[in-house]
């Protein structure tokens, strides 16, 4: 699998443009990270990618196929992890494992994660926010989609779960392209390969932390 290629991403709401021609390539094997302030425009930039929202103008191909977010859906190319809890808050645990992934050798992959046997009979309204985006993050990403997208995968947890959740990713990688978004910079660092700035319309690289700073994502 050669890689995803997005190009000439633009998207406006009113007169007001969020992203001005976007570019972005991802290869399996490598997780990048895109940094940005509130409202930079990260997460519509994601759902631009999946389908939910429509750009004004976007161009993606998979291994060189050119592909219609509709059609990257259907074929199960692209998996989102949105910010919000996407589990029905009243279903325990080990009822919803067997509804994404019936298969049983799948099933167990999931059910024997570590951590996981502790809370199968917790209804997921009743978890704590670390192990409900954990739970979240290990669904999502052992689907068989081979890129996978992280809206915020660490905010505002505990290290225990941002630990569970960062050993996770590395083992993810392996197999799948990965973007990160999230404000908890340090620990988006910790996971990826490579990093961008979404600032001003536009993605820039970033190569050291203090670029961050040079380019006023972070104060001194």
């Amino acid at each position: 699998m050669d890689g995803l290629y997005l190009s000439g991403l633009q998207k406006s709401y009113g007169r007001q443009q969020l992203l001005h021609t976007v570019s972005l390539q991802l290869k399996v094997g490598e997780c990048v990270g895109i940094f940005g302030k509130n409202g930079s425009g990260k997460s519509t930039l994601l759902q631009c990618i999946f389908g939910t929202i429509s750009p004004d103008h976007m161009q993606l191909q998979i291994d060189y196929e050119q592909l219609s977010a509709k059609e990257v859906r259907k074929q199960q190319k692209i998996a989102y992890l949105p910010q919000d809890s996407f589990l029905p808050p009243e279903k325990k645990v080990r009822n919803i494992i067997p509804i994404m992934y019936p298969d049983g050798e799948l099933q167990d992959r999931i059910f024997y994660t570590p951590g996981i046997h502790r809370i199968e009979n917790t209804k997921v309204g009743h978890l704590s926010l670390g192990e409900l985006r954990f739970l979240e993050v290990l669904l999502i990403g052992y689907l068989p989609h081979p890129f996978l997208l992280l809206d915020e995968p660490f905010s505002m947890l505990q290290p225990i779960h941002k630990e569970r959740i960062t050993a996770l990713i590395h083992t993810l990688k392996k197999e799948k392209g990965i973007i990160i978004t999230d404000h908890y910079y340090q620990d988006v660092w910790g996971v990826t390969d490579r990093n961008l700035l979404l600032t001003q319309q536009h993605l820039i690289p970033i190569h050291t932390q203090n670029d961050l700073i040079t380019h006023g994502y972070l104060r001194k």
